[in-house]
Parts: C-alpha cells; structure tokens; sequence
C-alpha cells in the first residue's frame, strides 16, 4: 500500500509552507501530496489559503516524482470545461502525475461567502454527474464534444491541444455514500477514494462497488481504491497522550472513525488492516503545516 500525505488548504497554507511541505514529501519519500479545495472553513476564524490549482501548478513544475491532486474539487466553484482545460494541462506539466479529485460540493458557508450555489441535495448531485460528464468526455474524446444538461452544455467543443496522457488525467470520485456516490464512481471513475473509514466498513464498500462497475459493463480491477483518513501520531508515547488529552479524545474511540492513531511504528499494523482491506493508497491527512519534523519522524516509522 502507498502512503501519501493530505493537508488542509484553508488552514493556513501559504506560499513558504506549501513550498517546504512539497519539498518535504518528494524528498522524504511518501508515494503523493493531495489537498483540498476550499476557499475558507465551515467555521471561522478565516484563515489563509492558497488557491488550488495556482499552488498545483508550482507543484508539477518543481517536483519529479509524487502524485498530486484536489480532494476533492467542487464541481460548484469551477465550470467543469475549465477545471477538464486546467487538469489536463497541469497533468502534461508533471509528466502525468494528477489525479483528477471532483466532488459535488458540500460546505455551506464558504458558497455563501463568496457567491457560489451549493443548491440542495439532490439537484446537487444531478449538477455534479453532469460535471462528470463534462469532464469525461473533453478529456477522453479526440472528436468535438456536445453536451445539453440542465447545468452545463458543450457545442461541438474539443480540448486543444489534446491530452498527452491517453484519456488525460484519472479521475477520482470521493465520498462514502453507498448509493449516489459508488453508482457515480463505478460509472465515471479511475479510482474511488473513501473517507475516514474501519477496514472492515472499507471492505464492504469496496465490495459493494465492485457490484455496481460489474453493473456499468466495468472491470472491478481497473479502478484503483484509496482512504483518505485522520492521523493522530507522535514520536513518543507521552507526547501522543498530551495532544490526545489537549483535544479531549481517546485511542478507541478516534479508532473506531478509522483514525490512524499511535506513536512511533505502532500505527504500521494499523495501515497494515488498511491494506489487508483492500486499500492501494492511503492519504493520512497531515493537520500541523509546519511540522516538517514530525513528517519526516512519520516517515521513518511506516516508509
């Protein structure tokens, strides 16, 4: 199983911290740097935030080897043509290694904030399978697209010049819902990224999808399987129980919502369940932007 590293974007990232933490995970050797895509959190107080696909761009130009993407990118901020213009362009600067994270969009407060329609559940998920469709078909056609949806149309459009990974770069669906979201994976999606989940619940969506890609005419083995989940660790025991008694949380129950939680090499047999699920790459979301030096004790202990 890879290991890779997740931040949070708008929890404070700025240009020196996203230069050091890129630097930091190319050079320590994690499998990729993902982060998210948000213009502020759903509670204040605001803080800074670089904006996504500005800081994925540096990223692709100044590293060689990690894979890199959005967790995931709201179809509601971007028409679903530019982020597909943006995408592919950004994956032909690394030399293809973008993963291509699209969601439907779900906090509230940074929509209203800034002007953006979140729109209710179910219209939302009806505009973020059409986004999909966008994508997918800018990306994967070598022939003019046209497209008539209630939220987005194309007219005989065709990205130019074309991809130069065939089919441009995968896309990635993320979210744990059983109905809408696994349907949509199976039906569009080159990976599935879970959120925060046991092993064994993993398993079972994980299995679950394998039922709907069979359904969709789909290899189950041609769509990659991947978590993005919490990390409590530390490098010594006392300094995991002062960060744990300072949140007011204990082992089991952060363990029970899949958190990765342990000091040194104990979280490896906790990542070891991962894999023994089912999961190809783990994202084990980094909260401390600059704790360079817990990262590189992070490293030591599972890579």
């Amino acid at each position: 199983m890879d290991i890779a590293i997740m931040i949070e974007g708008q929890n404070g990232l700025t240009w020196p911290r996203w230069r050091s933490l890129v630097r930091a995970v190319e050079d320590l050797g994690f499998a990729g740097l993902y982060r998210s895509d948000h213009f502020t959190n759903a509670a204040g107080p605001d803080q800074e935030s670089l904006e996504l696909w500005t800081s994925l761009t540096w990223l692709a130009s100044h590293t060689q080897r990690i894979e890199f993407g959005p967790l995931v990118s709201p179809v509601s901020f971007r028409h679903p043509a530019l982020t597909a213009r943006i995408a592919a362009a950004v994956d032909d600067l690394s030399g293809g290694r973008l993963t291509l994270g699209l969601g439907a969009g779900w906090q509230e407060r940074e929509h209203t904030l800034f002007g953006f329609d979140l729109l209710p559940l179910k219209e939302r998920f009806a505009r973020f399978e059409e986004g999909l469709q966008v994508v997918s078909s800018l990306l994967t056609s070598d022939t003019p697209a046209t497209f008539a949806g209630k939220y987005f149309q194309l007219r005989e459009a065709m990205l130019l010049p074309r991809p130069a990974r065939p089919g441009g770069p995968p896309i990635l669906v993320g979210g744990n819902g059983e109905g809408r979201t696994l349907r949509l994976a199976a039906r569009y999606a080159g990976e599935w990224n879970a959120v925060y989940l046991p092993p064994a619940e993993f398993a079972r969506l994980s299995a679950r999808l394998d039922e709907y890609l069979r359904l969709e005419g789909r290899d189950p083995g041609t769509v990659k399987r991947s978590m993005m989940t919490g990390l409590r660790f530390a490098r010594t025991q006392q300094e995991l129980d002062a960060r744990l008694a300072a949140r007011d949380q204990t082992v089991d129950a952060l363990r029970q919502r899949g958190v990765i939680v342990g000091a040194g090499d104990e979280i490896v047999p906790q990542l070891a369940e991962l894999a023994q699920a089912g999961v190809g790459r783990v994202m084990l979301q980094w909260l401390d932007l600059d704790d360079l030096s817990g990262l590189e004790a992070l490293a030591k202990a599972v890579l």
